[in-house]
């Protein structure tokens, strides 16, 4: 039985993957795949392969909910730059009736205030932005190592005098064994509409997403590593830059392009991986050190006279102090700046114990 359902997973999988699918700029709601928490941001975002008491991963991957989450409550705020910030507050709840984990939280962005001017530039007063999601989610444990989860998202988007609802929702599998301390994970992400359009007659996609992801913690060394491949519904996402072509002075100009396509078809490869590890020190893992590295991020967010920037790169701490888990991740994004992610979250039930 558990064959035949892995075997179907991926056979649906494989349907995803020839399908396609837009990238940054192209969609609306694109606030959906700012990371969860200041863990996922640590940990370059899209956060799908790990499962445990942190209810805030559900919002990326419903299907690592689990028991322990139980009464589990957590508060997450990302500082950007220019005033911008997103955040996400959700709380757990476990039905034993049912055997299924339950989740709730609201998703936000603020955009900050702009300056509405005419034409001339003259500035007549100011407008707001900002986006939300409501999310409602469960997980069921399916067999003894796959868990199923599916989150459903409200959406409403305020930009202006223009306002957008949105109905969207997210598919995961997870799948772990603990002898070996591997994990994998598939999700689909962002499946949905819009409700109401902008303006009459434009309905716009949403960022659908097909992610997979790999987790593996080392044996005889507190390291876990961590991969994540995002964009399988869409092979080519490099930025066709018009301004970047070059022209080849060489001889065998057929060589040179040939060899400038393989290290374009390379890039493209890599830009949609995402490359993790997690130092876990102390009693229980309660003191955390982590890193990654996203090479789309790096790509896009580069400036071309200082490629060596630390675009891309993100890192970030974990911590446990009494009842009350404290985390923190910074994203490299540009040399004007990064954003700054802070985590607070704690169980009820261990408050009740005291």
């Amino acid at each position: 039985m558990q064959r035949k359902f892995l075997l179907s997973l991926f056979a649906f999988l494989a349907f995803c993957t020839c399908s396609f699918g837009q990238v940054g700029g192209d969609n609306i709601y694109e606030f959906l795949n700012l990371p969860s928490s200041a863990r996922s941001t640590a940990l370059g975002g899209n956060l799908i392969y790990l499962s445990d008491s942190d209810i805030s991963m559900a919002l990326e991957n419903p299907a690592t909910l689990q028991a322990s989450g139980h009464k589990q409550i957590s508060f997450n705020h990302n500082f950007h730059l220019s005033g911008i910030s997103n955040g996400y507050a959700s709380f757990g709840y476990r039905i034993e009736k049912w055997e299924t984990n339950l989740h709730a939280g609201i998703q936000y962005t603020n955009y900050g205030d702009f300056k509405m001017t005419d034409d001339l530039g003259i500035i007549n007063g100011e407008f707001s932005a900002a986006e939300y999601a409501i999310v409602l989610g469960g997980s069921h444990q399916l067999y003894e190592k796959v868990t199923l989860g599916a989150n459903v998202k409200f959406i409403t988007s305020q930009l202006e005098s223009y306002n957008s609802l949105g109905l969207a929702g997210d598919i995961g599998a997870f799948y772990q064994d603990t002898s070996r301390r591997f994990s994998m994970a598939l999700v689909l992400k962002n499946i949905g509409t819009q409700l109401t359009t902008y303006r009459p007659d434009n309905r716009e996609p949403l960022p659908y997403d097909v992610q997979l992801g790999f987790s593996k913690r080392l044996k005889h060394l507190p390291f876990r590593l961590g991969l994540n491949i995002h964009h399988l519904n869409r092979w080519n996402i490099t930025y066709d830059d018009p301004n970047s072509e070059e022209t080849s002075f060489n001889f065998d100009q057929n060589e040179a392009i040939s060899e400038n396509k393989f290290g374009i078809w390379v890039d493209n490869l890599f830009r949609h991986t995402v490359f993790s590890g997690a130092f876990l020190l102390g009693k229980k893992d309660n003191f955390r050190l982590r890193i990654a590295y996203n090479h789309l991020r790096k790509k896009e967010m580069s400036v071309v006279t200082a490629p060596r920037s630390l675009a891309g790169f993100s890192m970030g701490f974990g911590l446990k102090v009494k009842q009350f888990r404290i985390d923190f991740g910074h994203a490299f994004y540009h040399l004007a700046g990064g954003s700054n992610h802070f985590s607070i979250s704690t169980n009820l039930n261990e408050f009740r114990r005291l």
